[in-house]
Order: structure tokens, then C-alpha cells, then sequence
């Protein structure tokens, strides 16, 4: 009888003991989850920040560009009226 891959596994994990574990190593184990972790919260913490930045810039620019728009308005009625 043919047996998904995943349930073989999970037979092969209730067949093996809880000695072959060694403490050692899942004491590795979970102080890189714990390091993982806290890098996760500082990346999450630079990408707001980011992300604000980018709003931040986002909105200078359109006032800029309003402002050079404006100039723009501004000199070319001065020279139209000149001109003719």
C-alpha cells in the first residue's frame, strides 16, 4: 500500500526515541531561534522606518514639483507678455 511521504515520516519520528535527541544540540537549536528572533524584530523595525522615510520623500517631491510648476507659470506669463 503506497504511504505519502509525510506520513512516513511522522512514522519514522514516532518510531524513534527521545534519548536520540541530545540536549546539546537542541540547546544550539533554540538559542539560534531566539538569535533569529530578534533579527527578524530589528529587520521589521528597519523596514518601517524605511517605509516612512520613503512617505516622508515622497510628499517633498510633489511639493517641489508644485513649487516649480508655479516658477514655470510664473515665468512663462512674464515672457509671453514680453513677446508680444
Amino acid at each position: 500500500m503506497f504511504k505519502p511521504l509525510l506520513l512516513r515520516r511522522l512514522g519514522d519520528l514516532r518510531k524513534s526515541k527521545m534519548s536520540d535527541i541530545d540536549p546539546r544540540e537542541f540547546g544550539k537549536l533554540e538559542a539560534q531561534v531566539e538569535a533569529l528572533q530578534l533579527e527578524v524584530h530589528g529587520l521589521r523595525q528597519d523596514i518601517k522606518l524605511l517605509l516612512e522615510m520613503a512617505n516622508k520623500s515622497k510628499g517633498g517631491m510633489f511639493v517641489g514639483m508644485a513649487i516649480a510648476s508655479f516658477i514655470g507659470g510664473i515665468i512663462t506669463f512674464v515672457a509671453d507678455r514680453l513677446w508680444k
